[in-house]
């Protein structure tokens, strides 16, 4: 008897878990490079003027995107790549740690929602690969276009890959 109780109990959670995870549910994974970084030699400079620029244009970009969640990591240049679209969105900034890929990932497909994650060009490309399973490029140092979109849908992932100058064309 007892172990009937316990593989019950074993199958109702082990159902229950299967269930938090919808396979029907679509959700996009946005993932970009944080701007242009002033070259000072320092291990955490901020933004150039170009580079606030770009936070602007990708805020107005995000505007329609219905974003969830904002990830970013924690230093000032990521963070204020994403200043913009927190001020226009009022979410609040979520920060991760750029050595711990794998647990954001876990993070982000068990919540199944919208999100902007903003890394370094020696971890978004990686973060894509575990996303995806797929073959993304490199970056290089001074490459601050991309955007790497992960979609979700019926449980099949997919990518797209975009240049964020093409998106701001006037």
């Amino acid at each position: 008897m007892r172990n009937l109780l316990l593989s019950l109990l074993l199958t109702c959670c082990f159902s229950l878990d299967v269930e938090a995870i919808d396979p029907a549910h679509s959700y996009k994974l946005y993932l970009i490079r944080h701007a242009e970084k002033v070259p000072d030699g320092t291990r955490d400079p901020v933004l150039t003027e170009a580079g606030k620029k770009r936070a602007e244009q990708l805020a107005a970009w995000f505007e329609d995107k219905e974003l969830n969640q904002i990830w970013s990591s924690d230093y000032h240049r990521t963070r204020d790549t994403a200043t913009p679209l927190l001020t226009q969105s009022g979410l609040k900034l979520s920060l991760y740690d750029p050595d711990a890929q794998a647990e954001l990932v876990t993070q982000l497909f068990e919540r199944q929602q919208n999100a902007l994650i903003i890394g370094h060009s020696n971890t978004i490309p990686a973060l894509a690969r575990l996303l995806c399973e797929c073959t993304i490029a490199d970056m290089q140092e001074s490459e601050h276009d991309r955007l790497i979109i992960v979609s979700v849908e019926e449980g099949t992932t997919m990518v797209r890959v975009l240049q964020q100058n093409q998106l701001f064309k006037p």
